[in-house]
């Protein structure tokens, strides 16, 4: 073959668990194009790569899906891309079927559905070097003789360990593999296939068995999930204060050297040192916890040990009206709503998805974490409980576990009001554990930076100035005793909201930050930094970091009641806007955004009160 060659469009399938994302990883290096099919909320993830022959290949990497008797929007998506019937979406010259050799006895059924509709076809046995070390054998040419389709072995995780599929994308196009019969029993093939071509010690990992034995006990196992998330929330008070100082340094220093250059422009000034680097620098401040947060999601995530803890928590989100697979999405919520929304198309039964959908907004996603630091770092001590534990990142803990509750409280509710209360069985793959990849988990990382710093480019930025301008303008009077901002149209917008938020011990500034705070969450806090420097009287109040002005000025029941308004906040557009699209309901969206409101203002109203009683 040489360079030119025709391009190939190829598509990644298999089971949820197999590593086929790891692989689409190892062959496009992490350049990805992520974005949804038309029409419906389905992530679609594409990449491109050049073979070593020189070959272009452009690679779509589909949801997971178990079957192609499609039982959500993801499989549905796969099943008829990989059929050729999706409208916009050109079929794929070459199938690859990704699967996991060490659980040969699930995936191979996929393979043999995919081969029914005879479609060019590769199938990749990947986590070769698990297989190897739990002394499964596979005869990887009497496997191949038996399916009638080519196979190559792959090891996603490792360097070079793609080199047999690029190597299989660069030789001649596979020929389409015999249509199988539609009515043949398929567990009968793949018993047959893995008795002439597979040899396995045990069904299950010695290991896989004796962890489980420990994460998994009724008791134990849920004792373990709560360390494990109690841990989480220490950690990113702990492990990102010296990131996030050094962040805040470097953004002070680059404040101070822009507004120095632009002294003869009071104008320019004030918007580059009040808004952009008040406002964004502020919040830019948080992306080390952030960081974080996402780094023990996507440890857990890769290891194995989500389904476990779906599973364990089973029992008790069926009593409140959910199943163990909400679990995971409801875990995604607390990166952001809007994939954790997405993910509930994992779950087939409507009302269970809608009840799932519905109280996603209350798990704590990571956009309110820049307020809830703010806020705990200004009033919270830094002191240590029982010589080894955080107090702010208790208190951060009992926030989020404030959101898990009351999830859990709606949920209950929600099944009360429902007619239909059947039960429902869970069924879910327990995945083998693995050791996280590194690779993995740095190109995630990396993914949520670009995210982050999208967000803060692009309509932090934009609200950030336009509350500016409106914290500007119209000028104050000649006359003016108060700060300027007081005159101007957001000072006059916050007086008039202050009355009705009053009862909650909101002041004006605060009310003008909860507008642009319905956008993104962040915004909040690039509001207040922006109001407070505008608000400032003098040099030295404004150079003052945005917590030691509001810690001087606010009283703890205020502050406290803004951090309960914040565990149950009505979200941000973008997540209402996804609950349109995934429910396709107008009355969905306002129920969510009614009872989140209720729910924020009268639990912000009984902190404030009870603050203020006691203090």
């Amino acid at each position: 073959m040489n360079a030119a060659a025709p391009a190939l469009h190829v598509a990644l399938v298999g089971n949820p668990n197999c590593g086929k994302t790891a692989l689409f990883n190892r062959l496009t290096g992490g350049r990805a194009k992520v974005a949804n099919y038309a029409g419906v909320t389905v992530e679609r993830k594409e990449g491109r790569l050049l073979t070593p022959a020189g070959r272009s290949v452009r690679v779509l990497d589909l949801p997971g899906a178990y079957s192609l008797a499609a039982a959500s929007p993801d499989e549905m998506i796969t099943r008829d891309i990989c059929a050729g019937r999706h409208a916009g979406e050109a079929p794929p010259d070459l199938i690859v079927c990704v699967l996991d050799a060490t659980n040969l006895r699930l995936h191979l059924r996929f393979v043999l559905e995919l081969k029914r509709l005879g479609r060019p076809m590769v199938v990749a046995l990947n986590m070769m070097d698990v297989a190897h070390k739990r002394g499964i054998s596979i005869d990887v040419d009497a496997l191949q003789a038996a399916l009638g389709l080519p196979i190559v072995t792959t090891v996603a995780v490792k360097q070079g360990g793609a080199a047999a599929l690029l190597a299989q994308l660069d030789a001649a196009v596979v020929q389409p593999p015999a249509p199988g019969t539609v009515d043949a029993d398929l567990h009968a093939q793949v018993r047959s296939l893995l008795a002439s071509a597979v040899t396995m010690p045990r069904a299950t990992s010695i290991v896989d068995d004796g962890i489980d034995a420990v994460v998994l006990h009724r008791v134990g196992g849920l004792a373990i999930l709560a360390a494990v998330m109690f841990l989480i929330f220490q950690a990113v008070f702990s492990w990102a204060a010296p990131l996030q100082d050094a962040v805040a340094a470097g953004v002070a220093a680059c404040g101070d050297w822009v507004g120095g250059l632009l002294t003869s422009m009071p104008l320019l000034q004030s918007l580059v040192t009040d808004g952009i680097f008040a406002g964004l620098g502020t919040v830019l401040e948080f992306l080390p916890q952030i960081l974080v947060l996402f780094l023990f999601i996507l440890v857990l995530e890769e290891s194995g040990y989500l389904p476990r803890a779906a599973f364990l928590l089973d029992t008790l989100m069926f009593r409140v009206g959910l199943t163990g697979r909400a679990f995971i999405p409801l875990l995604s919520s607390f990166a952001c709503a809007i994939p954790g929304i997405m993910a509930t198309r994992s779950i087939a039964d409507p009302r269970d998805r809608l009840t799932t959908i519905l109280v996603a907004p209350l798990m704590t996603c990571s956009a309110r974490l820049p307020v809830y630091t703010l806020l705990i770092a200004a009033f919270i001590p830094r002191r240590e409980v029982l010589g080894v534990f955080n107090l702010q990142g208790i208190v951060l803990f009992t926030l989020y576990f404030a959101g898990i509750v009351s999830a859990l409280m709606v949920a209950w509710v929600i099944k009360r009001l429902r007619r239909d209360r059947s039960e429902h069985t869970l069924l879910m793959e327990l995945p083998s554990y693995r050791v996280p990849d590194p690779r993995s988990i740095l190109l995630g990382l990396w993914e949520r930076t670009l995210i982050f710093l999208h967000r803060v480019g692009g309509i932090l930025l934009a609200l950030t100035v336009l509350l500016w301008f409106l914290s500007s303008f119209p000028a104050p009077p000649a006359d003016a005793t108060l700060p300027p901002i007081d005159y101007s149209l957001a000072g006059q917008i916050g007086r008039w909201m202050e009355p009705v938020f009053a009862p909650i011990g909101f002041n004006w500034q605060i009310c003008i930050a909860l507008i642009p705070g319905l956008a993104a969450r962040e915004v909040a806090v690039s509001s207040l930094a922006t109001v407070y420097a505008l608000s400032a009287t003098s040099e030295e109040a404004a150079a003052a970091a945005l917590g030691t002005t509001i810690a001087a000025q606010w009283s703890l029941a205020t502050a406290l009641s803004l951090l309960a308004w914040y565990v149950f906040a009505p979200q941000c557009i973008s997540t209402l806007a996804v609950i349109r699209r995934e429910t396709n309901s107008w009355r969905n969206v306002w129920i969510a955004t009614a009872y989140l409101f209720a729910l924020s203002y009268l639990a912000s109203l009984l902190v404030y009160q009870i603050t203020v009683a006691l203090t």
